[in-house]
């Protein structure tokens, strides 16, 4: 048997194999390319001796878009991969030595000897459209994030050029603001507007909701309003309400790809009362391949929804905060999807009352909620079985 440790980096990748008996074979750099892989399995083949590598362990830290293209190539040789969680490396590394001593070779031959402890079970790769999953969810994240700071945007906006116009209507980010703001985007243009266009344009983008006694409600606070006319002010407030329609319709986009994978994938997820596609897809993406967790609680744990612990002498802390160092995407999923499946499932909705009937804060139970969810996941995911409202 071999240890193969790799330290990953963005341009190269340091290296170093161990034998089973712990004597260093080599230590090497190798680049992030395809000449840099092809040398890194010719070393492999060189101390294996065998062909099919049974005898060959990998260990790398799971660092992002870094240690993606290196992780599937490994992985299409048929190489055992283990990725390691950085926190936990960096830990252990601090454990074992008090010196101050952290280089990219003393990674990689650090990463090889812990494949020589129990924990180094191989690493099980989600199926191919959970891993198309990952990256629609993670890029719909980035978008939604760039539009809700733009959404704050209109509001700092709309307090300069017209202060008043929150006050009446539901909300300044829905499509009949919008289509006003666009069209008049002070309050002197408003003012200036006349009343059957601006009832016509109301009406038209809310569905009828907004009429003629709407616009003169707006008109005439408009007459009246503080708000600064400032041309600059007001190219800026119409530029982002089209930056912000932009994202709606690229986040529309990836939401139908998202149900189109859902649909081939057929998950037993969606089958919850409550869990829609997309928040599904989140789910299942962050927890990749469910056979890398023999039990509810190490899925739990990879979620970061355990709480802490902290004992000394006779002391023991009660009401400890979550450790939340596992996914964060998978972390909100699970409490939000918690949160909707008690409005849509009476054992959860009884469980969340009894919770709360105990004195418990509603953030509290939603955890609980959260964690009750997570062993429904895992056995759904397991046994491939949906979700049986009578069981539940």
């Amino acid at each position: 048997m071999i240890y193969v440790g790799i330290d990953v980096a963005k341009s190269k990748h340091d290296c170093c194999i161990l034998s089973q008996d712990g004597e260093v074979f080599t230590s090497f750099s190798f680049t992030n390319d395809k000449l840099g892989f092809e040398k890194l399995m010719n070393e492999i083949k060189r101390f294996s001796g065998k062909k099919d590598f049974s005898n060959v362990k990998i260990g790398l830290e799971s660092t992002g878009h870094y240690s993606l293209n290196i992780t599937n190539y490994l992985l299409q040789k048929r190489l055992s991969v283990k990725i390691f969680n950085p926190l936990l490396v960096s830990l252990k590394r601090k454990a074992e030595s008090l010196r101050k001593t952290k280089t990219d070779k003393s990674d990689s031959k650090f990463l090889a000897q812990l494949l020589f402890t129990g924990e180094s079970e191989p690493y099980l790769p989600p199926v191919l459209p959970i891993s198309e999953l990952k990256i629609l969810t993670r890029n719909r994240h980035r978008l939604v994030m760039m539009r809700s700071k733009l959404k704050l945007s209109i509001s700092r906006l709309i307090t300069i050029l017209f202060p008043e116009l929150p006050n009446v209507v539901y909300s300044v980010n829905q499509k009949s603001t919008y289509a006003l703001l666009l069209e008049f985007p002070t309050a002197r243009t408003i003012a200036d507007a006349h009343l059957t266009k601006l009832t016509n344009l109301l009406s038209d983008n809310s569905h009828g909701r907004y009429g003629r006694d709407k616009a003169l409600q707006i008109r005439s606070l408009a007459v009246d309003s503080i708000g600064f006319d400032s041309n600059a002010t007001s190219f800026e407030l119409r530029q982002t309400i089209r930056l912000i329609q932009n994202l709606n319709t690229e986040i529309a986009v990836i939401d139908r790809e998202i149900k189109s994978i859902m649909d081939e994938i057929e998950s037993p997820i969606i089958s919850i009362p409550g869990i829609g596609y997309v928040l599904g897809a989140i789910i299942l993406a962050e927890i990749g391949n469910i056979e890398n967790f023999s039990n509810p609680n190490k899925l739990l744990k990879f979620a970061g929804l355990e709480p802490s612990v902290y004992e000394s002498g006779k002391f023991k802390a009660g009401n400890t905060p979550m450790v939340k160092r596992g996914s964060p995407y998978l972390r909100w999923a699970l409490l939000q999807a918690a949160r909707l499946v008690a409005y849509r499932n009476d054992t959860f909705h009884r469980y969340q009352q009894r919770k709360l009937a105990e004195g418990k804060h509603f953030l509290v139970v939603q955890t609980h909620l959260a964690k009750k969810l997570v062993r429904v996941l895992f056995h759904l995911l397991k046994t491939n079985s949906d979700f049986d409202i009578n069981v539940a």
